[in-house]
């Protein structure tokens, strides 16, 4: 099964670059661009291994990575900083980070280190079949089941119905379905989001997608 990143970038083009070449090399990625919900998203428990960047607005990298670490969260960190001198860096290793690149850098470099702390992170291995309420979602034959009915998805539709089915009950906005299932290919006014989301309650059920007016959507 593919490892699940979480990139925490608040630019743009850096977190495109990280993200795109990290699914090239078969990796799952989501990514947000602010510290409050890369602590959210991390402490889901959905993850493998973060990217956190240090310079997030809201909660800053160190925030971040200070209150994960209080739950006993051993999630695995690499830490990105922009920042000049050694303190920033020793004091991210000491706050409970794994490991650290400075801006600018070489993807291949990234990428070897991610590969590194996923070997050697003592991760508990995830399941094969996501469910709730009636609905359940196979990993590996990427089909959905509604009671006895087997349901086919696109591409599209199960990596939508993945996160879902990951965020049980949790309202997802627009614009974080967007970013991790489309990545920053699309225009943040696309309505894309809605029209697969109207594909997706056609498979399985309307009822298993609620929309909460002026906030998103919610599975479970």
């Amino acid at each position: 099964m593919s490892n699940r990143i979480l990139i925490a970038e608040d630019e743009t083009r850096i977190a495109a670059f990280v993200e795109k070449g990290l699914r090239a090399n078969g990796f799952v990625t989501t990514t947000v661009g602010d510290g409050d919900d890369a602590l959210d998203y991390a402490l889901t428990g959905g993850f493998d291994l973060l990217i956190l960047d240090l310079g997030l607005p809201g909660k800053d990298g160190f925030t971040v990575l200070a209150l994960l670490r209080e739950t006993r969260n051993d999630l695995p960190v690499i830490i990105l900083t922009a920042r000049d001198g050694v303190g920033d860096t020793v004091a991210g290793l000491d706050g409970g980070a794994d490991d650290y690149m400075t801006k600018p850098f070489r993807f291949e470099e990234l990428l070897a280190r991610v590969r590194l702390r996923l070997r050697t992170a003592d991760r508990t291995p995830e399941a094969t079949v996501l469910c709730t309420d009636g609905l359940s979602l196979d990993l590996r034959t990427r089909r959905a089941r509604v009671g006895d009915r087997t349901i086919d998805l696109t591409a599209r539709e199960f990596t939508l119905l993945e996160l879902f089915l990951r965020h049980d009950g949790q309202v997802l906005s627009r614009q974080q379905l967007l970013s991790h299932v489309w990545g920053y290919d699309y225009d943040p006014g696309s309505n894309i989001v809605d029209v697969y989301v109207r594909a997706l309650r056609r498979k399985i059920g309307a009822e298993k997608i609620t929309t909460v007016r002026g906030m998103g959507y919610r599975c479970g």
